[in-house]
């Protein structure tokens, strides 16, 4: 009934995508941010599979900019407090764009 779940990702392949997502956020001064988050997330989810089922996101960091700025704008304005629903409404916006095939 219930086929199996894991995660086949090599620790290598992770090192080298962090190292390039933390290069592409630094030498933009953070603006490429969404760009390396949603590079990750597709990373993540092309090596997850559950009940037998590949994961994929369509998230773009075209997509997630808007949100950025916003989340951004919010938690610099309530001088960090907004900080706490960011790392949240980051996941949600995540969860929306990834799906099984």
């Amino acid at each position: 009934m219930y086929q199996q779940s894991y995660f086949d990702g090599g620790l290598l392949s992770y090192i080298g995508h962090s190292i390039i997502a933390g290069i592409m956020i630094t030498f933009s001064l953070g603006l490429a941010t969404p760009w390396a988050i949603c590079w990750m997330q597709k990373w993540k989810a092309q090596h997850t599979v559950i009940d037998g089922h590949r994961l994929y996101f369509d998230g773009t960091g075209g997509q997630l900019f808007g949100n950025w700025i916003k989340w951004t704008l919010l938690t610099l304005i309530t001088i960090g407090i907004y900080a706490f629903w960011l790392n949240i409404k980051k996941e949600q916006w995540i969860t929306k764009h990834t799906h099984q095939r």
